[in-house]
């Protein structure tokens, strides 16, 4: 299948106009002060767009994702509210790693751990979902839990941490807690449901660190 390429429309620069090139576009760009212009995937998209000046196609474009938002939003529902939220943060992939519970409708926190060294986004967001289930199943709360890690959540129904860090003096403790959390999974039933949060739909996970 041959490549695409996109179209590029310049509404403000040294020269405007519609440019089949990036080079060309960058020559009336770069260096321009308040270049107004975009890149388009067909030329028809660039012509329909260029009719219009650059602010009016930034507010139709606005709407119009409005517009989707709005539609997934009735397609996709909204959160339970009555549930909990696990996240994980990783400064570097590997590098130092947390991970924490809140509960969904208000953001209260009901765990954070670490940090751990020389850990990885996934083996937190796992971590965070094992500690949650076991956390709750001692305390009978049956509520959801939200993870936006599809690959966390496909590691807890396979009760198994896929990961392939390689385990060393400096996350030993780390690997010992992946042990406990596969053993407990292999050894017990929950009755949390594990949901996937729809962060294109709903904005960040509650128990997000903030630290993108």
């Amino acid at each position: 299948m041959a490549k695409k390429h996109k179209v590029y429309v310049v509404w403000k620069g040294r020269q405007s106009g519609i440019f089949k090139t990036w080079e060309e576009c960058k020559a009336q760009v770069e260096g321009y002060p308040g270049a107004e212009y975009k890149s388009f995937e067909s030329l028809q998209q660039a012509q329909q767009a260029y009719q219009e000046t650059f602010s009016n196609f930034l507010e139709k474009q606005r709407a119009e994702q409005k517009l989707v938002d709005q539609e997934a939003l009735q397609r996709v529902g909204q959160p339970i509210l009555d549930s909990y939220a696990v996240d994980a943060a990783c400064s570097n992939n590997p590098g130092v790693l947390e991970y924490r519970c809140v509960y969904t409708a208000t953001g209260k926190e009901i765990f954070r751990r670490g940090p751990f060294e020389n850990g990885t986004n996934n083996i937190g967001e796992f971590l965070a979902i094992v500690h949650a289930l076991a956390l709750f199943k001692r305390k009978k709360i049956r509520a959801p839990i939200y993870s936006d890690s599809e690959i966390a959540i496909d590691w807890v129904k396979s009760r198994k941490c896929r990961t392939r860090l390689a385990r060393d003096q400096s996350n030993e403790a780390l690997f010992q807690l992946i042990e406990r959390a596969e053993k407990w999974l292999l050894e017990n039933e929950y009755e949390n449901p594990v949901l996937k949060w729809r962060t294109e739909v709903w904005g960040e996970i509650p128990a997000d660190f903030g630290r993108k």
